[in-house]
């Protein structure tokens, strides 16, 4: 594992500060088109631009990597998206910022295949969950930090876009110092739905499900913490506590995920994200420490689910199509958050913002029972997490 770490050092280290960026404009675009005035159905479909631009970038990740190589496809998408993020505060508008964060999309969708292929590649399958989840760590962590820059300026302030802009530009420091040796080019620059349903179709309906519950989550609840009426830094500091508890949880997952049924795993903590879900459906307005306790837990719950999934497909299919693993199930991931902030924000404007909540529990409910499903019609495996050797030759059984 140590060796591991350091091969992929810079790649972590690239991720922080990037994600330190995306986390605080993540954040930053649903407050502040609040404190603008834009519905919570305008909040939504913003959001939903955002995984537009992902579903696009997904589709074409692949072949950009191939034909610039890993490192260069980083440094292009970087720069790109430190544009876009600057143009934010030139046209505070509904219609622009739709288009600007389709662009964040698109960009972010080509990093995040470039990381997580390159960990995947590097990592075998008794050690793939660990190290994805050392990622994860990297990626909330540096969550947490944007979210805090918050505290430091006003929300209508450039300083925050410009703040967010000047992480996602440092990003590009390690990256283009390192020298550590990427995965080989992948052999084919297309998605692998078709494969990926033979060998994992866990891993495809969790992905779809997970966009749906994720992508609504992280789009929309920084504007519902807002309407509880709190204080100020209440929407700062929750985001903070959901982050933090996202950077602590994915490592034991990971763990326990290397040592047993992936499958099992993913049931599991399906299951479990929804009871602090139900209880922020069902409590109207809670206290702040409260809120805080159940954003860590459902931060923390939330999240571990997509490297495990991630983690299951590279297994199934092998380390060679890492680069189309990592890009096939982000695609798929944002065919669901593309619907999620959309519906759900219709929901919370004519049921309320518990609805929200409600979503949520019902969609990591189904993700058990298809998981638990899928189980018993394919029986234990084998071999672990693998089918057999770690190419994915094998169809699965059932």
């Amino acid at each position: 594992m140590r060796k591991l770490i350091l091969a992929v050092l810079p790649v972590l280290i690239a991720v922080f500060i990037m994600i330190a960026g995306n986390g605080l404009l993540n954040t930053l675009v649903p407050f502040r088109a609040t404190v603008e005035g834009f519905s919570p159905a305008m909040v939504g479909v913003i959001g939903s631009f955002y995984f537009i631009g992902m579903l696009g970038g997904t589709w074409t990740a692949p072949s950009i990597v191939r034909r610039a190589g890993h490192t260069r496809a980083f440094a292009a998408y970087g720069a790109v998206v430190s544009v876009a993020v600057l143009a934010f505060p030139i046209a505070v508008s509904p219609v622009p910022w739709m288009i600007l964060r389709g662009i964040v999309g698109f960009c972010f969708a080509g990093l995040y295949a470039v990381v997580e292929s390159w960990i995947s590649a590097k990592a075998g399958a008794t050690h793939r969950g660990r190290m994805l989840a050392i990622y994860n760590i990297s990626n909330f962590a540096g969550s947490a930090l944007g979210q805090q820059t918050l505290r430091l300026f006003e929300p209508k302030s450039y300083a925050l876009f410009s703040a967010a802009a000047s992480f996602m530009m440092l990003a590009l420091v390690p990256m283009a110092m390192t020298k550590a040796e990427p995965p080989p080019l992948p052999p084919k620059g297309r998605l692998v739905i078709r494969e990926l349903w033979y060998e994992s179709p866990i891993s495809l309906v969790t992905a779809i499900l997970l966009g749906l519950a994720n992508g609504t989550f992280w789009s929309i609840v920084p504007a519902y913490v807002q309407r509880l009426h709190l204080e100020p830094d209440t929407v700062a500091s929750f985001m903070t506590f959901a982050i933090i508890g996202s950077a602590l949880s994915p490592y034991p997952v990971g763990r326990l995920s290397d040592r047993f049924d992936r499958r099992l795993v993913i049931a599991g903590m399906s299951l479990a994200v929804m009871l602090p879900e139900i209880a922020m459906a069902l409590i109207s307005k809670p206290q702040p420490f409260l809120l805080y306790t159940l954003g860590f837990l459902v931060g923390g719950l939330i999240t571990v689910l997509y490297p495990l999934m991630t983690a299951l497909s590279v297994d199934r299919l092998g380390p060679e199509k890492a680069v189309p693993v990592a890009s096939t199930t982000l695609f798929i991931y944002c065919l669901g958050a593309i619907v999620g902030p959309t519906m759900v924000a219709w929901l919370m404007t004519a049921y309320g913002d518990r609805m929200l909540f409600v979503h949520n529990a019902m969609v990591h409910f189904t993700i058990t029972a298809y998981a638990v499903w899928r189980i018993y019609r394919e029986g234990p495996i084998p071999h672990g997490n693998k089918r057999s050797v770690d190419t994915g030759d094998e169809r699965p059984v059932g």
